[in-house]
């Protein structure tokens, strides 16, 4: 049975969920505790992380565990071991237990926290509530021998270039001729030095995100026979990958107030939770927003919610909402429980394509702070 590091783990974790999501400045995200440079073989994964947590982490034989919310959220003045968050910390590192955290950026992620409230709450056409992320396009153009175009088109295709909506290896070619002359100290792939040289090229030309120039590049130097390739390359106006927190879309039929709060108590699982608006009012656009969504009020609001779904909504917030009128429904910050399932399966399935032996455990510690009387 293969082995499998730690960092690979969090590899195609963050092929899912990348730290460049995050958007919460100084978002205290990534490995918080231990080190990922080891074998693993079980993940535990969480909202949080308490030592009843790690309790279950140790009695389950879990190298790892995997978190919503950061376990070291200030910076430490110090560490030490004789109050509650210190001795947690040195229980991780006593049973060689590394914790990574997902925080923000797991909330923007496609399939993310937001998305999975949005499942449950079975969201019809829904759209990004608030954009917080995108990526500048870039534009490739090299000059290449006819003989080595294809060879050239094939290496940017795999190195990611070329990828537009649903196609991919999308390029442009124009046919032209190229002249230079080669130096004194070069050593020209074609043509003799001192001698100008005239050889019959093809402009190959592809887009690509921003993200991924550095690899595009290394590919196209690596394919190109020349000693010093000719390319241009341009940043463009066009952005991709747009991403964002929250979540909007509508119910499928509308419903009351009252009958959505209820619906929201059985979809999210929570014994209670708060209400501003009228009960009787018709409901049917819902923005959504795990967490504290307490700054996302107006955002909601101007996106034509008639209620918002959130937690940790202060008094103040809540007239301000009821006086604008929209509905509010504050099941608590608990409901990101969603992602501990929700990573589980989507970890096992990136492994499982992967072919890694990793088993990923669903936390059943009840981490929820508030009691319900």
């Amino acid at each position: 049975m293969k082995n499998v590091n730690g960092n690979e783990i969090i590899q195609l974790f963050e092929s899912w969920s990348p730290k460049k999501y995050a958007c919460m400045p100084n978002d205290p995200i990534g490995l918080a505790i231990g080190t990922l440079n080891k074998q693993v073989s079980k993940v535990l994964v969480t909202l949080d992380v308490t030592h009843e947590v790690v309790e279950e982490a140790i009695a389950q034989g879990c190298e790892l565990i995997i978190a919503h919310h950061p376990p070291i959220f200030m910076k430490l003045s110090n560490l030490r071991t004789d109050n509650p968050q210190g001795a947690l910390y040195e229980k991780c590192l006593k049973n060689d237990i590394a914790v990574y955290a997902a925080h923000t950026n797991l909330d923007v992620a496609p399939g993310g926290v937001n998305d999975l409230l949005a499942d449950a709450l079975q969201l019809e056409n829904r759209q990004i509530l608030d954009y917080s992320y995108e990526e500048k396009m870039m534009k490739l153009a090299v000059f290449v021998p006819v003989a080595e175009s294809n060879r050239m088109r094939e290496a940017l295709a795999k190195a990611g270039a070329g990828q537009i909506g649903n196609y991919e290896a999308c390029s442009y070619t124009v046919a032209g001729e190229g002249r230079f002359r080669a130096l004194d100290g070069a050593n020209p792939t074609v043509g003799e030095v001192g001698e100008l040289h005239v050889e019959s090229e093809e402009k190959i030309e592809v887009v690509f995100p921003q993200s991924i120039k550095n690899k595009v590049l290394k590919a196209m130097l690596n394919a190109h026979s020349y000693e010093e390739p000719a390319y241009d390359l341009f940043i463009m106006d066009i952005v991709t990958n747009e991403q964002g927190l929250g979540r909007i879309g509508k119910l499928k039929e509308p419903m009351t107030l009252h009958e959505f709060a209820e619906f929201v108590k059985v979809q999210l699982d929570v014994p209670a939770l708060r209400v501003v608006g009228p009960l009787d009012r018709v409901v049917q656009k819902v923005a959504v927003v795990g967490g504290d969504g307490n700054k996302y009020i107006k955002t909601a609001k101007f996106a034509g919610a008639d209620v918002f779904v959130t937690g940790d909504i202060g008094f103040h917030m809540a007239q301000d909402a009821e006086v604008n009128g929209l509905c509010i429904v504050d099941p608590g910050h608990h409901v990101e429980k969603v992602m501990i399932k929700g990573v589980a399966e989507k970890m096992t399935a990136l492994c499982g394509d992967k072919k890694l032996p990793v088993t990923f455990i669903q936390s059943t510690i009840h981490t929820e702070p508030f009691k319900f009387i």
